[in-house]
């Protein structure tokens, strides 16, 4: 499936081909050599789409899912909604998007590998990050960190419980979301104590002196390999 009102491309041919394999053989190098095969995609592209092979395959299926996403909440009235409920429903989104479970078990598998789990906590700072700039977070400085690091955190574990979850419509994920968004609340009320407190102002005045300095990353859309995105 490929993003709405988009023409499929090479690459989501080939991962088109292979969600009906992965749920057998993972996301895996037999998957892509299977799915290169159907999708009648040349070889010699289909291994520059994905030259790491299932790693990039799955990588390449969780962004689609972070696309799909982004057109959802964009079509989506939240304006009346506190901002807590709006991060619960883009989660909520995010994982109701997913046409099989199984795929994300299999990602999940693949990215706790030590080889790997570099490109999966690069996966899910990129879910937390689309949530973010789809909310329309304007913070370029620390709290551009802290926002992601902590919706990261809430979205792998709610992701894990999901993953277990066979109650009816997943009813005890979304409560279990409910619950780390209001730990996080929880969280944001003690730093809002702490800042207001004489003492503890003080003790961080220097620490927060050299945080403020701190900026977002601005990263260049010029770099080599950007004209692959064409293809993705």
């Amino acid at each position: 499936m490929t993003t709405e009102n988009t023409t499929p491309t090479p690459a989501d041919r080939v991962l088109d081909a292979a969600l009906l394999h992965v749920p057998f053989d993972g996301w895996s190098e037999t998957t892509l050599r299977a799915a290169i095969a159907e999708s009648g995609v040349h070889e010699a592209l289909a291994r520059s789409l994905f030259p790491r092979g299932g790693v990039d395959l799955a990588l390449t299926y969780h962004r689609r899912g972070d696309a799909l996403m982004r057109e959802r909440l964009a079509a989506t009235d939240l304006a009346a909604l506190r901002y807590r409920d709006r991060i619960t429903t883009a989660i909520r989104l995010r994982l109701e998007l997913v046409e099989d479970k199984e795929a994300v078990r299999r990602g999940t598998t693949l990215f706790a590998l030590p080889t790997h789990t570099a490109d999966g906590a690069r996966a899910i700072w990129g879910t937390s990050d689309a949530i973010w700039n789809a909310l329309g977070d304007t913070s370029r400085d620390i709290n551009w960190y802290t926002k992601r690091a902590t919706l990261s955190a809430v979205y792998s574990a709610t992701v894990l419980f999901w993953l277990g979850d066979d109650s009816p419509a997943h009813q005890a994920t979304w409560e279990f979301l409910d619950r780390r968004i209001e730990d996080v609340m929880q969280i944001e009320k003690a730093k809002a104590a702490l800042r207001d407190n004489p003492i503890s102002k003080a003790l961080l005045a220097g620490p927060m002196k050299l945080m403020e300095k701190i900026r977002k990353p601005d990263i260049p859309d010029d770099l080599p390999g950007k004209m692959m995105d064409r293809f993705r």
